[in-house]
């Protein structure tokens, strides 16, 4: 066979094998049924709920404010003179108690003072006895002179008496005690002692120098009770209880104070004590005070100067909520979802903001699941999908 002749048999055989598949492929479609499109619906949405517990709910206030001395005087001097005694607690930060000397002024001076001032009381003394007797001699003789006339039992006329002169020697005598009196307590003032329990905060006097009346010699502090001044805004005042500035004659609201000294968290129990007398002009705060007793007791102590955070324990609401603030919408409106999955829009009062929380007042009940993440779209009574929040 020609090389041509198989050429057109291996076309004629190729045609044939297409034109079959064609006829093949036809007939598998035509008897195929036509698939319908089906469109997936979208799934509910996911949302992270958080299930709710009512009950009694005290409120705190939390303010913050620098701790500051009860009391705090300088140390001055009565009298003047050279300083010959100084005690080892008169340093910087030096601690004392009540009563304790704290430095003495050279006496001397002052110890001849009252020397003098006695004898001069005792020579007054004297001058008063002699008088005295020369007053009795006088009257003896004016009523042996006139006991046989009209004068008898009269009494002796005054310049007889002596009153005059007794009345000068009595208010001389008076005037020596004065002046003894006013030497000893000079003596005294000589020895400066701590009027109450505490701490120096500043020293400026050292032994050897001359001081004068009136001249600051030291800063001393109480350690027995201090205080914390807390600016606070004009309606976290309705929560409790300030003494003379608040309704009702309570006795001032507990308080906890936190601080952090030398590496320790400091815990140390208060009491709102008053509040200062006027609101700031510019800020519209008023200044709540709250005082601590004993605050040197513990060591480290709750240190004159020191930062501290005081929360403040206020009235107890009776059946209240805590929420996160993510879960609040605006309006004052929570997102709740019952059982069957169905959110709905719930109205709520609040009672008041606490950090990254809220105390809702009205509006929840025990057990409900609200919602604190976020959507898109949402719509009261759509359908959602929950997943409940671990603890």
């Amino acid at each position: 066979m020609s090389q041509k002749r198989k050429t057109i048999v291996h076309i004629t055989v190729s045609a044939v094998f297409i034109i079959a598949g064609v006829i093949v492929m036809i007939a598998l479609t035509a008897g195929k049924s036509e698939l319908q499109k089906i469109k997936p619906s979208a799934p509910a949405p996911m949302v992270q709920v958080i299930k709710i517990t009512t009950g009694p709910q005290p409120i705190t206030i939390r303010g913050e404010g620098t701790v500051r001395p009860l009391r705090e005087i300088d140390l001055v001097p009565q009298v003047g003179g050279k300083i010959v005694h100084i005690s080892p607690s008169l340093v910087d930060g030096g601690e004392f108690n009540k009563g304790d000397p704290l430095l003495s002024i050279n006496p001397v001076d002052y110890e001849l003072a009252v020397t003098l001032a006695r004898a001069k009381v005792k020579d007054s003394e004297s001058k008063l006895k002699v008088i005295q007797e020369e007053a009795l001699v006088a009257i003896e003789e004016w009523q042996n002179h006139y006991s046989d006339n009209s004068h008898a039992g009269k009494k002796a006329p005054p310049l007889v008496a002596k009153e005059p002169q007794l009345a000068a020697a009595h208010a001389r005598l008076d005037a020596d005690h004065a002046d003894l009196k006013k030497a000893l307590l000079n003596l005294e003032r000589t020895v400066l002692k701590s009027p109450f329990n505490g701490r120096v905060s500043r020293k400026s006097v050292d032994i050897g120098q001359y001081v004068t009346p009136g001249q600051t010699l030291a800063r001393l502090f109480s350690t027995e009770v201090v205080e914390i001044a807390l600016p606070l805004e004009d309606k976290d005042l309705f929560w409790f209880d300030v003494p003379g500035f608040t309704p009702g004659d309570g006795s001032g609201s507990p308080a906890t104070v936190y601080a952090k000294i030398a590496g320790h968290e400091l815990v140390f129990s208060g009491k709102v004590v008053r509040a200062e007398g006027k609101l700031d002009e510019k800020t519209r705060m008023i200044t709540v005070i709250v005082r601590v007793d004993r605050p040197y007791a513990k060591r480290p102590p709750l240190a004159i100067g020191l930062f501290a955070t005081v929360d403040i324990r206020g009235r107890v609401l009776p059946n209240a909520t805590v929420i996160p603030r993510a879960a609040l919408r605006q309006g004052n409106i929570v997102w709740t979802v019952d059982d069957q999955g169905v959110l709905r829009f719930r109205a709520v009062r609040i009672a008041r903001y606490q950090g990254e929380e809220i105390i809702i007042e009205t509006g929840l009940k025990e057990g409900e699941m609200i919602v604190f993440s976020s959507l898109k779209a949402v719509t009261d009574g759509m359908t959602v999908r929950t997943a409940m929040e671990k603890d």
